[in-house]
């Protein structure tokens, strides 16, 4: 066989061939698989480490997505609940009085706009979380709680930073910094259960029952004049006053203006009329978590048909 021959012979070029992978088989070798996901798979994969990575990556892409090409950037964070501070302080203070002989009532307000707008971005946003995330879904394996969880993280970003700003204005103002500062740890973090428990109710239901978008905007809405942000929860007569200390949100700006403003303000057993009446947003707290987890158990196996 001549040297030619050997070159070309078919099981040489066979030989070749397994010897040196194609340049298609070497990009396949490189590229990460994308499992689809069945059943109840849809809550795992990767573990917490993984889960922890996607997480904090998602969270900072939206918060910088943001922001991104507006020319105050990451200012108008903080320059939006301030501008709705500044309208609702002219208005209740010179319009309704009702901030009238409430001690430090701007700095109250601006606490309990805060606060609350923490817990009302986060689950607005989260409600169409899954779906805007519909391409990664439906391809990908991964833990789906971590698409609405991260929304909760990225209003966490802005809380941080709206936070900064409540301290200031609250040296601004003249009071002077104590211990009791520090519970604000313990509050933001019982807030930020609720928020997270709500967001993944929401986040899960709405892929099947769109009007949960609708739904939840008008209960937002009653949540924000059916809690103590505008007004101090003392004014509220007595026939409302338990409706209200029912909201687990209450307690929360309640205790937020003991232990940073006004330590001779009411606390909440002193507002719902005693110890016993806490069980209710206890347990409504409780209730929520637990809801959560079930519904979203639930219905993720089911997201990526339903988009």
């Amino acid at each position: 066989m001549t040297e030619r021959q050997v070159a070309t012979s078919p099981t040489h070029l066979h030989q070749d061939t397994e010897a040196q992978p194609t340049r298609l088989e070497s990009e396949h070798a490189n590229t990460p698989v994308l499992r689809e996901v069945r059943g109840p798979t849809a809550l795992g994969g990767g573990g917490l480490r993984r889960s922890l990575e996607l997480l904090w990556i998602l969270a900072r892409y939206d918060f910088k997505k943001a922001y991104h090409g507006t020319v105050l950037g990451y200012l108008w964070s903080v320059f939006r609940p301030l501008l709705l501070f500044s309208v609702l302080v002219a208005v209740f203070t010179q319009v309704f009085r009702a901030g009238s002989g409430v001690p430090h009532y701007p700095v109250m307000l601006l606490l309990n706009i805060v606060l609350f707008n923490l817990f009302t971005e986060a689950t607005t946003m989260a409600v169409g979380s899954i779906v805007g995330q519909e391409s990664i879904v439906r391809k990908t394996e991964f833990p789906r709680a971590v698409i609405p969880l991260s929304v909760v993280l990225t209003s966490t970003l802005t809380f941080a930073l709206n936070m900064l700003v409540v301290f200031a204005f609250m040296l601004a103002w003249g009071l002077e910094p104590r211990l009791s500062w520090l519970g604000i740890l313990p509050l933001v973090g019982l807030l930020l259960f609720i928020t997270a428990s709500v967001s993944l109710i929401l986040a899960s239901l709405y892929p099947r029952f769109r009007d949960t978008a609708i739904i939840w905007s008008v209960l937002s809405t009653v949540l924000f004049y059916g809690s103590p942000v505008l007004y101090p929860a003392e004014i509220v007569p007595a026939p409302l006053a338990h409706v209200i200390q029912a909201n687990p949100l209450a307690p929360i700006l309640e205790l937020a203006r003991v232990w940073m403003i006004d330590p001779n303000a009411p606390t909440p057993v002193e507002l719902a009329g005693g110890a016993p009446w806490l069980a209710i947003p206890i347990a409504v707290t409780l209730l929520l978590g637990a809801a959560s987890i079930f519904i979203f158990n639930r219905e993720a196996p089911r997201i990526a048909e339903s988009l």
